[in-house]
This record gives structure tokens, sequence and C-alpha cells, in this order.
């Protein structure tokens, strides 16, 4: 376990690094990401029919070079349970719109001393089933990436109180349910909006937080990049799917004077 908290270290060393959504859950499609070798991959189980059972066998797909995360359904110890428990390297929190909640969602995801995690490490994946089970007692809760999720406008008006709880690795924004939220809905670049966001990406800087982020259709991944953002996840299974599907029958519908 060695490489245990790589991409956390990378990031704090004042490396950027990128990223790609997996909400597919389809092995193949999940292998084929992780043969593009991205920094790391987003499970996302917030939404749809998949569960734990499907974000181990993606991370079977990646291989070796694609650091897991994944984005629990919830803020509820059961949930970061199991999702550290299958292997994951960072975990996701939506919707975190208190530092009370911040602080709920830390101790959630730490050994007793630090927090409240439940100790299965004998028999889980992430200690490789119980053979590393004292390295990964001993090195996770410094290596796991705890990233919290503003995406609302009351978590945007307390962005420093939420970014500044111990334990509180990154802070991740998410400007469609942000946007829904200030009464622009689907409008990810309005001008409420990116000054909403704005104003979160100057708490996170001030409290010394990774930051990171998605782009939009008026804001490139180089843009956030520039802004100071730690990861960006510019890339998903179905946008990559979809947008290559769509472009090349555009294109044979050229040829074919369609």
């Amino acid at each position: 376990m060695e490489e245990l908290g790589a991409l956390k270290r990378q990031m704090l060393a004042g490396r950027p690094v990128h990223g790609c959504w997996i909400t597919l859950f389809s092995p193949m499609a999940s292998e084929i990401v992780g043969q593009a070798s991205y920094d790391c991959s987003r499970i996302y189980l917030l939404r749809g029919t998949c569960g734990y059972l499907d974000a181990i066998q993606t991370m079977q797909s990646f291989g070796p070079s694609t650091i897991p995360l994944i984005r629990v359904p919830g803020n509820s110890d059961q949930e970061i349970k199991r999702a550290l428990d299958t292997g994951a390297e960072g975990i996701m929190i939506p919707t975190v719109n208190t530092p009370e909640e911040a602080a709920a969602a830390v101790a959630a995801c730490h050994y007793p001393g630090g927090g409240r995690r439940g100790n299965a490490a004998s028999v889980i994946r992430a200690s490789r089933y119980g053979t590393e089970s004292k390295a990964y007692q001993e090195k996770i809760d410094a290596a796991l990436l705890v990233i919290c999720q503003i995406e609302t406008a009351e978590a945007a008006d307390r962005a420093f109180d939420i970014a500044e709880v111990e334990g509180v690795d990154m802070i991740f924004i998410g400007p469609s349910d942000l946007s829904a939220t200030l009464g622009h809905l689907g409008e990810l670049d309005h001008p409420d909006v990116r000054k909403a966001i704005a104003g979160i990406e100057q708490a996170v800087k001030r409290a010394g937080k990774l930051l990171g982020g998605l782009p939009t259709p008026g804001r490139s991944a180089e843009e956030l990049y520039a802004a100071g953002y730690d990861l960006v996840l510019a890339d998903g299974d179905v946008r990559l799917l979809r947008n290559s599907a769509r472009a090349s029958v555009a294109q044979l519908n050229r040829l074919l004077k369609r």
C-alpha cells in the first residue's frame, strides 16, 4: 500500500489533476476509461440504480493507474463506510450545507481517534481482503481525500466556514444544483451563478483547502485550472460516448449530403 494517497499528495504539492465521471457502470467502458490513464475517476452512486458491487466491478476494470473516488448517495455513516470499504481513496459527500454537516462527514470517514468509522479491515476489499489490514489502518486516515460538495445557495453563503472544518480536504463546486437553488435552473453560466461560484472559490482558497469542479459551457477546463482549481472532472463516460457518436453521425450525414 505504498501508493495509497498519491492523488492527494500530488495536489497538496501544487500539481493539479484531472478525472472522469463514471455513470454507465459498464466494466468494458470503465476499462477503456482506465486505459486512457485519467488521474482519477469519480464513481457516481448518488443517482441511478447502481450500488457498491457495481462500484467494485468498476474499480477492478480501471487497473492501477486510475485512482477511484466515490460520490456517495448521502452524508450518512453507513453510506460513507460502505464506500470506504470498497477501496475508494476519495469520498465525495453531496450537498454539504453547514460546518456541522461537514464535520459529520469527516468523522464518518475516519477511524476512532479522529472519527467514528467502523473497523472491518480484516475482511474488506480496501485492505486487500485483510492481507494488508495493518498497513491500511495506519495509512488511510492521512491518505484519504475527503471532498465536501457545495451545491446550494445556503452552502455558498457558508463556504468559508465549511471549508475551514478540520479534516475537509477539498471543496467541490456543483454548478448544476447551485444554479437551480439560485433560481436559474440549467443556466450554469448565469451572472448570479458565476458570482456565487467566484465567492466559493475565494473562500476555499482563503481557508487553504483544495478546490475541485466541473467545466461549464462558458468556462473551460483550461480556465478552471488558471483560476486555481486542483481537480477538474472534465469528462464523463456518458458524455464521451454521446458526443463521439453524435459527431461521427453528423460527419457521415455530411458525407451523404443528408
